[in-house]
């Protein structure tokens, strides 16, 4: 009980206010807050910027999209952001090649998390190497621990992790192996 709660007063956070999809939501208008005394956990030295819409996390190894699905351009402005239930999620990578790759995959919910940046918020993720990044729930590949049928969910407002709806809708942003 207390679960399903919890679930959905995130969810009513994320959602758009009536009357207003997701995708008039404004991106690249939010401004992100960091914490000026607190140690960056994602900064820019973490990552190579490959300057063909990918960086590459040295820490973990993984190549990611710098846009989210749906979004493209230096900083990732172009376009809107797209929203999947849990199997379109998974059926967006298979055939897709971006940047001469095409082993894209749903990244791990374990995977994301490396990606929250934890001294900001709106968004909690690295601005500079991952721009115009929606604050939304994104789908990873991980089912839910007590509850296959649910999937973990990473929002980047705040870096929240929690079980998503296979309706969803939820946002994406494609990872793939390093090499």
């Amino acid at each position: 009980m207390k679960r399903t709660t919890l679930v959905a007063l995130v969810v009513a956070a994320i959602l758009p206010t009536a009357g207003q999809t997701q995708a008039q939501q404004p991106q690249a208008q939010q401004l992100q807050t960091c914490g000026p005394d607190k140690v960056a956990t994602a900064p820019d030295s973490r990552y190579v910027n490959h300057g063909d819409g990918t960086v590459t996390d040295i820490t973990t190894g993984l190549m990611w999209k710098q846009c989210a699905e749906g979004l493209s351009g230096a900083d990732c402005v172009s376009g809107a952001p797209m929203h999947f239930t849990r199997e379109d999620a998974k059926k967006q990578p298979q055939g897709q090649t971006f940047a001469g790759h095409s082993d894209w995959r749903l990244p791990t919910h374990k995977e994301l998390l490396t990606l929250v940046e934890k001294r900001c918020y709106n968004p909690s993720i690295n601005a500079t190497l991952f721009p115009g990044t929606p604050t939304t729930g994104y789908w990873s590949s991980t089912p839910g621990a007590f509850n296959p049928d649910y999937t973990w969910i990473v929002a980047f407002g705040f870096g929240d992790l929690y079980y998503g709806s296979p309706s969803g809708p939820f946002t994406l942003r494609l990872v793939r192996d390093g090499k």
